[in-house]
């Protein structure tokens, strides 16, 4: 599969309407993520509701966080979710909250380009780093965030209990 032009990607920032759509879809994903990475269903559905009542009152994205559809030539092929870390205005720690290649554009350097704009966005907005978080079952997320300078900062590990 041939790589993306970068200038064929355009980050576009969702109005109210569309982060209404997106938030029942992005919650469902996180919690299927979790639930992959070893939740309970419990576990993953209280990380889900904590996440929507801390991100989103209201069902409205809180202030300084930014949410865009990742646009190829006009047509949505996923998103990005971006903001300060554990703080408002100021901060000098930022995060990528959700980074999401809709699977049909996969494989074509899309999340390369938009990792590289999230980093150009938190800088614009005093970031001195950004960080973000990737399950262990999403090798080539992994492996494209270690390419692009990220370092592993912790490790979360678990194993299952048989006959437990």
């Amino acid at each position: 599969m041939t790589k993306v032009d970068p200038a064929d990607v355009e980050l576009v920032p969702k109005g109210v309407d569309e982060v209404a759509r997106w938030l029942a879809i992005a919650m469902r994903e996180y919690e299927e993520a979790r639930l992959e990475a070893g939740d309970s269903a419990e576990a993953a559905d209280a990380a889900r509701i904590q996440s929507e009542q801390q991100f989103f009152p209201d069902g409205r994205l809180v202030d300084e966080h930014l949410l865009f559809t990742v646009a190829l030539r006009g047509e949505e092929a996923g998103w990005l979710w971006i903001g300060p870390w554990r703080g408002g205005s100021g901060s000098e720690d930022w995060w990528v909250y959700d980074l999401r290649v809709l699977d049909r554009f996969q494989r074509r350097g899309i999340a390369r380009v938009v990792m590289q704009r999230a980093d150009a966005i938190a800088r614009e907005h005093g970031a001195k780093s950004l960080g973000l978080n990737a399950f262990a079952t999403n090798v080539a997320a992994i492996t494209l965030y270690e390419s692009l300078g990220y370092l592993t900062a912790s490790v979360h590990m678990r194993k299952e209990l048989s006959g437990a």
